[in-house]
């Protein structure tokens, strides 16, 4: 039998990936769930006996989003379906099971199961936990090609972690290699579905009528904005730069941020106009003082007019009688002690980094950052609000806060910058030469 349906450039793109991890979408109406039901049953006709399984996170989600939208798309012939089970086979003996998980343990109902394809439909309603678990369940020895192949808009439960494993290991629409295999992010948006913007001329509308930050998210599939989080003004678009080479006059700052479990240290260089760029990263876990003073000291190629550090480098360990300062300093790294006062420091952070347009009517803001310091560029959107003080920064999880703070800490040292270099007077025409002085001026003439 033959089957036709009708796709989008990218729904196509995401049938033919071949990395084991796909993530598909990003906003809302770009065919996301329509592309992961074509996909299904392209493979299940393709290979026979085969076994997938589709996930929604709760069950009405799956009955009114796939099921009743399957047994609309799939023609009648080609399967039976069971109520009992949730399950389509097909009539060359493949499989389509239909799941849900809606609380963390409902995983484990899959634990002695074998799939050759797992989909999941909306994968930010998931738990980490959820889909890692889910992932080892992706196996068989029939030869037939395995993957896990997601859809999903920004937001959710598990927006942190969906953007973190997909979004921010890299470029969109390109494999990367990750030490558990291969994955690829390929972003879709309205415009990407003409069918949907036909049949629905509407639909765009209804989505510029929301709130910023769920217009952001679900009209232009923004992952740098999300409920909750804490610098909504970050924009990835404004405020991470491709690098460029810093003009010589430009002040150098350094600043860190410092524990045991991380060193955060950056290179910050500041325009005439009090403008600042953060042009390098050091983000290492594990290092004993010395050791990140060393790394730090080896990093650095330029000359750097002030480091800025918190206040607890100062403060005297035990055994020994000396701070952490003392031991920079050892090492050639004289320190500025930083003001501490975390809400005004955040609230001076968010002044940095609010949107502006600059002389040529461009979006711009005050803090860019090089696209190379990738920890600072995936922490910093992803801090949250503490629930406890919505003025200040969650603690936790402890990992993300390391580099934001840093850049707290730079902006609390109030950094300055050089006077701008006195430009030089050329001479184009003659006229604009000076003239020549007359004979005998300034000279003392004595008459006798």
């Amino acid at each position: 039998m033959t089957i036709q349906f009708k796709t989008t450039r990218k729904q196509k793109a995401f049938m033919q990936a071949d990395a084991f991890e796909v993530l598909f979408g990003g906003a809302a109406g770009g065919g996301k769930s329509h592309g992961q039901l074509i996909d299904a049953i392209v493979y299940a006709m393709r290979y026979g006996g085969s076994k997938q399984l589709i996930l929604r996170r709760t069950y009405p989600e799956l009955e009114k989003s796939l099921i009743r939208v399957a047994k609309e798309l799939y023609p009648r012939a080609l399967y039976r379906y069971s109520h009992s089970t949730h399950t389509m086979t097909l009539v060359n003996g493949s499989m389509i099971d239909f799941g849900y998980c809606a609380g963390g343990n409902d995983v484990y109902q899959y634990q002695s199961a074998e799939y050759d394809v797992i989909r999941f439909d909306e994968l930010t309603h998931f738990t980490e936990q959820q889909y890692t678990y889910l992932l080892s369940r992706c196996r068989g020895a029939n030869g037939y090609p395995k993957q896990v192949k997601s859809s999903t808009n920004p937001g959710g439960v598990g927006h942190t972690w969906v953007k973190e494993r997909f979004i921010d290991i890299g470029e969109p629409n390109t494999v990367h290699e990750t030490e558990h295999g291969t994955r690829i992010f390929i972003p879709s948006r309205i415009q990407d579905n003409p069918i949907l913007m036909q049949k629905d001329p509407g639909y765009m509308t209804r989505l510029q009528n929301l709130d910023e930050k769920e217009r952001k998210a679900l009209l232009y599939g923004i992952w740098d904005i999300f409920d909750g989080q804490y610098f909504s003004e970050f924009d990835r678009d404004i405020h991470v730069v491709r690098p460029f080479e810093i003009p010589a006059h430009w002040r150098r700052y350094r600043v860190f941020d410092y524990g045991l479990d991380m060193l955060a240290c950056y290179w910050i260089a500041i325009d005439e106009r009090r403008r600042a760029v953060v042009y390098r990263e050091l983000y290492e876990p594990g290092l004993i003082v010395s050791a990140a003073a060393e790394k730090i000291c080896k990093a650095t190629q330029e000359e750097i007019y002030q480091t800025i550090a918190p206040p607890d480098m100062w403060n005297r360990h035990k055994d020994t009688g000396r701070s952490t300062a003392d031991i920079f300093r050892e090492y050639g790294i004289p320190i500025v002690r930083a003001s501490n006062d975390r809400v005004q420091g955040w609230y001076n952070l968010k002044e940095w980094l609010k949107p502006y347009e600059d002389e040529q009517g461009r979006p711009a803001a005050n803090l860019v950052i090089f696209s190379t310091c990738k920890n600072l560029v995936r922490t910093l959107p992803a801090v949250q609000i503490d629930e406890h003080n919505p003025n200040d920064v969650a603690r936790e999880p402890h990992e993300l806060t390391h580099a934001p703070d840093a850049l707290r800490y730079f902006i609390a040292g109030r950094p300055v910058p050089n006077r701008p270099p006195t430009p030089k007077k050329h001479y184009n025409f003659e006229s604009e030469k000076p003239k020549p002085k007359p004979s005998g001026y300034g000279e003392r003439i004595v008459r006798i």
